[in-house]
């Protein structure tokens, strides 16, 4: 299964988040599949990606054509996609991907498991949804979405395929589980 992944270029402030980035690769190369993410060495992004390719991944790194990013990009990657701008970046991981994860990061990461998120809600993606924070990292998110459903702005069902946990787990499973281009046994 390609996985993509969006989160921090830079490593938070709480030695958990590097250790759920760095947990999470490995499950990730151990469990045979392939990440698709960012493509930088820094933050959480380098933690991540070396340990998924430490662990037997292969790694796809897809960078935008920006010089302060291009500069930041990770010298092992198995596949680097360079495209014209952010948004074609987008296209594209949202184009390779059988499932999407969000680990702690800032507005990026937001601004990019949010157009998942809205394009499931379209029923445009099918595949699995999982916001995985640590220390309660996507909590508020959890609680602004029952808001959006409470204040009649949502409804329960755009999110069947969604999963927010703190669980590397139960996050592989629900992708696993959820996941039209994976055969169930």
């Amino acid at each position: 299964m390609n996985i993509a992944v969006y989160l921090g270029s830079s490593g938070g402030n709480a030695p958990e988040y590097a250790a759920l980035a760095r947990d999470f690769g490995a499950w990730i190369g151990k469990a045979g599949h392939s990440l698709i993410y960012g493509g930088t060495a820094t933050g959480l992004m380098g933690e991540l990606a070396s340990s998924a390719l430490e662990n037997g991944a292969k790694v796809t790194g897809v960078l935008p054509d920006v010089p302060v990013i291009m500069a930041r990009r990770h010298p092992g990657l198995t596949e680097c996609i360079c495209t014209a701008s952010v948004a074609e970046r987008r296209s594209r991981m949202i184009e390779l991907a059988d499932g999407f994860v969000a680990l702690p990061g800032g507005l990026g990461t937001v601004d990019e498991i949010s157009e998942v998120m809205s394009l499931a809600s379209l029923k445009i993606l099918a595949q699995p949804i999982v916001l995985l924070g640590a220390n309660g990292y996507y909590e508020p998110v959890k609680a602004w979405l029952k808001h959006m459903i409470d204040a009649g702005f949502s409804r329960p069902e755009y999110y069947f395929n969604t999963l927010i946990t703190e669980s590397i787990a139960e996050a592989g499973s629900f992708l696993t589980l959820h996941n039209p281009s994976v055969k169930q046994h």
